[in-house]
């Protein structure tokens, strides 16, 4: 079982793997493409990447670790310099608004210092309702979820599941 596998059956991965590197520097060098000259023809560089997508709307500044775990939903707007770290699957619903800065973080790492300096990791899917609205400079980490209609304050750093329709203070 390669890194890869092991990284997409959310079992522990070593971030260090050849493999995993290479579909970085491919994630990196599209949104460079895109970013460098932001326009609708150079957005395929970042959507060709993505598991699926449908009329989404990406500003600049976006950035992903493989794209191939991110699933959007119809209508999304990306605002600029979001990141999107999708070790496991990011499943964004329907009409889904992201402030400026907003990071998506399904990676997380050994709070031993050894384990961390091996390149282990393990990463747990996060996962977005539909018109669900996301300040700027808001953190989202591994393992949550947040369901339909929510409303995530500008610089909140979300650790636990959000409810439908709950608003979010951090």
């Amino acid at each position: 079982m390669t890194e890869f596998d092991r990284m997409r059956q959310g079992l522990p991965f070593n971030t260090l793997d050849a493999e995993l590197r290479q579909r970085r520097e491919n994630a990196r060098l599209a949104c460079a493409r895109f970013n460098a000259h932001p326009s609708k023809g150079n957005l395929r560089h970042i959507t060709r990447l993505f598991a699926e997508h449908d009329a989404v709307v990406i500003e600049p500044g976006f950035q992903c670790d493989y794209g191939s775990q991110i699933h959007l939903g119809v209508g999304c707007y990306i605002n600029f310099n979001c990141v999107f770290l999708d070790a496991a699957d990011i499943h964004i619903g329907d009409k889904v608004l992201f402030g400026p800065g907003v990071h998506l973080y399904t990676v997380d790492h050994p709070r031993a210092a050894q384990a961390r300096a091996s390149g282990e990791c393990l990463a747990k899917p996060i996962r977005i309702g539909h018109r669900v609205w996301i300040g700027g400079g808001a953190k989202i980490l591994p393992g949550v979820t947040i369901g339909d209609d929510a409303i995530i304050a500008a610089n909140a750093v979300v650790r636990h599941d959000i409810s439908a329709g709950e608003r979010f203070y951090g």
